[in-house]
């Protein structure tokens, strides 16, 4: 067998990955070793950058009409919340909508756009040459070989593609465990719910009339993550916790998960590359997990591409690990200290001082300047690249707003609405004549628009032309208004970013 790219696992990541692969010609191949898509779901939202990019590709209904939209989010469980809804974003708010929807959905987008998936594949063998990489694929029929450009290894924490390619994982062990369950039936008296939210128990409504309860127990925090869960265990703890089992019967799923945090040494090692959990795992506070691993894939995406088209500028593939590993790095870094927040309380030694601590963010937090800085980190919406070069505008590396616009005759639009091709967007907001005559030679990987503003942005004040990247983050930005130089400045950030004019 032979594929452009060969994504190897099919959850939120490899689905995602491979979507915007497919977008852009790219001939690619999904291969996973379960024979059916996983029917429970552990992360349950999409965060609002995550809703954008749905949004920056024309999806986001697709999801909005499954999901409930909740407006704060929580940090270390802490009583005040994150304000989502004060965010600079039409999608101020976290989707509720469990993974096993998100995979759903993305599987039907991939199978829209020619993706191949082959379930029941499991990866037992890769190496790499200076031309591609051979990924030898156990299936149905026997071992065979996968010949392809790329291989992206998708495919969790205990990543088959990480190990293959010799990228070493370092971090910390599992110190801690926590425990969930999906159940049919249960109390649903207020007070008895009250009472097990109270003592710390995450309590979540899922579709299909099951409740989630969550929590870490103190006498069992240490046991292994690898130790089966039991209906009797869970009774148990809820009545030391909370003072009643909640009344929880019929349990859907049963699952314990630790707060092991390890970080790749790399996200690239020649032609293999890695994203999702096979690039960062942590403990899942605050919901970041699948989230970060869809922003890894939508800024993969278009760069891979662009290699594997031909037309990829120096630099551009290696700029896929220099920007999304210190966003992991920052993410299991902000997990461990809402990690640690919990665990304090529950060590009788240091629960006097762990409660004080507690207050102490929590009225951090009812701060607005600091409740929107940690809201814009957990929501993603903070998330901007270092700019290239010295001297570069402000804006550069940060996601370009969705600003309403005025296009010609009068035409209202979103610059959200410019990106569903997964292309370059050239905004000119200064007005040249000549602007569609000067981008032709990068031929369909730019879009030129010549616009106005609807929507005023104080970050945008004064800006002339800005190039936005396929996905959504600000590749250049000027705010000269003389001609000649932003004619010049133009041709070199559209060479830099979209490659040699034909």
């Amino acid at each position: 067998m032979n594929a452009g790219v060969i994504v190897v696992g099919a959850g939120p990541t490899g689905l995602m990955l491979a979507c915007e692969l497919a977008l852009a010609g790219v001939r690619t191949r999904i291969v996973e070793r379960r024979t059916e898509p996983q029917p429970d779901s552990r992360a349950l939202t999409l965060h609002p950058r995550s809703v954008e990019l749905m949004d920056q590709r024309g999806l986001a209904d697709r999801f909005l009409a499954l999901g409930r939209t909740v407006p704060g989010w929580h940090f270390a469980q802490l009583p005040t919340h994150l304000d989502f809804s004060a965010l600079d974003s039409r999608h101020g708010y976290t989707l509720f909508l469990a993974q096993a929807r998100t995979e759903a959905l993305l599987e039907e987008r991939a199978r829209e756009l020619g993706v191949e998936i082959l379930r029941g594949h499991e990866v037992v063998g890769l190496s790499q040459d200076g031309d591609g990489v051979e990924v030898q694929v156990r299936g149905p029929a026997g071992v065979e070989t996968v010949r392809a450009r790329y291989a992206i290894g998708c495919d969790g924490g205990r990543s088959r593609v990480r190990e293959a390619a010799g990228i070493g994982f370092p971090g910390t062990d599992e110190t801690l465990t926590g425990v969930l369950g999906d159940f049919a039936v249960l109390d649903a008296d207020p007070a008895v719910l009250g009472a097990a939210r109270a003592s710390g128990v995450l309590v979540a409504p899922l579709e299909g009339g099951l409740t989630r309860l969550v929590y870490v127990d103190p006498e069992r925090m240490r046991v292994l993550a690898r130790e089966p869960v039991t209906l009797e265990e869970f009774r148990a703890a809820l009545i030391r916790i909370c003072g009643s089992d909640c009344g929880i019967a019929e349990p859907r799923w049963l699952s314990r998960f630790g707060n092991a945090t390890r970080l790749a040494e790399s996200y690239r090692s020649g032609r293999v590359l890695l994203a999702g959990d096979a690039a960062h795992i942590h403990f899942p506070a605050a919901g970041q997990g699948l989230n970060t691993g869809l922003q890894d894939a939508m800024n993969l995406g278009w760069k891979l591409a662009a290699a594997v088209n031909g037309w990829a500028p120096p630099g551009l593939l290696d700029s896929y690990d220099e920007e999304r590993s210190p966003v992991g790095r920052a993410v299991t870094e902000n997990t461990e200290v809402q990690t640690l927040l919990a665990e304090l309380t529950l060590v009788p030694q240091y629960q006097r001082p762990a409660a004080a601590l507690r207050e102490l963010f929590d009225e951090l937090l009812r701060m607005e300047e600091v409740n929107r800085k940690l809201a814009a980190q957990v929501s993603a919406l903070g998330t901007a690249y270092p700019p290239a070069s010295p001297g570069a505008d402000p804006l550069v590396g940060a996601r370009m707003p969705d600003l309403g616009l005025t296009a010609a005759a009068s035409e209202a639009i979103r610059v959200y609405e410019l990106l569903p091709q997964g292309r370059f967007v050239h905004l000119d907001l200064a007005g040249d004549p000549e602007l569609r005559a000067a981008v032709a030679g990068w031929g369909s990987r730019v879009i030129a628009v010549t616009v106005t503003k609807r929507d005023d942005h104080a970050d945008l004040e004064g800006v002339t032309e800005v190039l936005v990247r396929p996905d959504g983050h600000i590749a250049w930005a000027t705010r000269t208004a003389d001609l000649a130089a932003r004619r010049d400045e133009r041709r070199a950030a559209l060479t830099a970013w979209a490659g040699t004019p034909s």
